[in-house]
């Protein structure tokens, strides 16, 4: 489908692509169908007026500002950008991880997450929180789509994890001389070191931080899942993001875990494989969100079956934690825990992000909320509904389009035919 777009008074061209270089003063979107708030019914046949990259106007009808260039999206069902809340933008997991982390450069790796990043945006995810990459560059990175030199999502990020010696977050599975060199600065273990690492990541960067309270499948060891930092060294990284201005994602898999970091006052749990009753209880007292990633889950179980190249203590984490995460996001969403949405791309292919949709809803979840959770939500957890979520005036202009009805049939979130962020088209066909 391709969308026709004019500037008023002068003449009318028709393209497939439009460059993401620049922002026209004015321009307006008549869109057929609108879901200007996720959750409530779609309007039809609205104006949405932007102005410098910010919405000024959402009208009933089809207007013609003077000057506007207008984009012609009548045929189309319009929404606010998409948002995932745990992506890795550095790389993408297979066979040659290992032999690629001793031959890439740090400059590899930037050049890497450009290719991410832009796949990213082109999917319809117009904002990103990136929970684990290499400090310099993901920051690099982030700070480059702000100014307009390179294309990509918005992105939220946390550099390196917070986490303690020898547990997930920490580098592993290498010649303990490689172990020395490449373990990173925000490896901590006590209390009072957590907190130094804390500061760090916040002086060098981070604009949130990532802990991992207990183990991970994708460590190349078997100290399993379950607990791996203590009370105190969670309390202790929390009090001190927060005095800092700045939100935690913990990265939880057992229901210790999970619930230890709920006690210390995380924001956002990531994977939440083993939730259980207590876990619940936490986060509907605590306000905190559930970042199911059911895509990581999906992945891995996959690539443990049918493929060599994982070792045995990872195979044997991926097929019993990929395999139980789907029944425990369903208990956790039915009991009434705010969902955020959250792929964990880098464990899955970048650029396939919906697909996350397409498990939710299969475990049961309505695609309004399902939206909810990739746009609201998603805001919410980040600090920006001021900003961003819906298509209202005074927020960013992020907004995408699918030749179909998402509430329909979700599986028009795999094919976005439009992409804007902040008034930039990026995508279009």
């Amino acid at each position: 489908m391709k969308i026709a777009i004019k500037l008023i008074g002068l003449a009318i061209v028709t393209s497939s692509i439009v460059s993401g270089n620049s922002v026209a003063k004015t321009t307006v979107i008549h869109a057929g169908k609108l879901l200007a708030t996720p959750g409530k019914a779609p309007l039809t046949n609205y104006s949405v007026v932007i102005d410098n990259g910010i919405i000024s106007e959402v009208k009933q009808g089809f207007i013609t500002p003077d000057n506007a260039r207008v984009v012609d999206l009548r045929q189309s069902f319009v929404l606010p950008g998409l948002m995932d809340m745990h992506v890795h933008l550095q790389g993408e997991l297979g066979p040659r991880n290992d032999s690629d982390s001793l031959r890439s450069s740090d400059a590899d790796y930037l050049v890497k997450s450009v290719h991410f990043a832009e796949k990213t945006l082109l999917a319809g995810f117009t904002t990103v929180r990136d929970l684990g990459s290499k400090p310099e560059q993901i920051y690099a990175l982030r700070d480059g789509i702000e100014k307009g030199l390179i294309a990509g999502p918005r992105i939220v990020a946390a550099g390196s994890s917070v986490a303690v010696t020898g547990g997930h977050g920490d580098v592993d599975g290498m010649n303990p001389d490689i172990l020395k060199m490449r373990t990173p600065e925000t490896i901590c273990d006590g209390a009072a070191d957590c907190r130094r690492a804390t500061r760090h990541a916040i002086k060098y960067g981070a604009d949130v931080i990532k802990i991992t309270s207990t183990g991970g499948v994708l460590s190349d060891t078997n100290t399993g899942t379950g607990q791996q930092m203590a009370d105190d060294e969670l309390k202790e990284v929390v009090d001190t993001a927060h005095s800092l201005g700045r939100k935690v994602a913990s990265h939880a898999h057992a229901a210790a875990g999970i619930n230890a970091a709920l006690r210390a006052g995380v924001d956002s749990i990531e994977h939440g494989s083993y939730a259980d009753k207590d876990s619940i209880k936490l986060f509907k007292q605590s306000g905190a969100y559930l970042v199911p990633t059911l895509m990581a889950g999906n992945t891995v179980v996959e690539l443990a079956k049918n493929t060599t190249f994982m070792s045995e203590a990872i195979r044997a984490k991926a097929i019993r934690v990929g395999g139980d995460m789907t029944k425990n996001f369903t208990r956790a969403h039915k009991a009434g825990v705010k969902i955020a949405y959250g792929t964990d791309s880098g464990v899955s292919p970048h650029g396939n992000n919906a697909k996350e949709a397409l498990l939710m809803h299969e475990t049961g979840m309505n695609v309004q909320d399902i939206i909810v959770s990739a746009t609201i939500n998603s805001a919410d957890l980040i600090g920006k509904s001021q900003q961003l979520g819906t298509i209202e005036v005074g927020k960013y202009a992020d907004i995408i389009a699918t030749h179909g009805n998402p509430l329909q049939d979700i599986k028009e979130l795999m094919d976005v035919d439009f992409v804007m962020k902040s008034g930039v088209i990026h995508k279009q066909k």
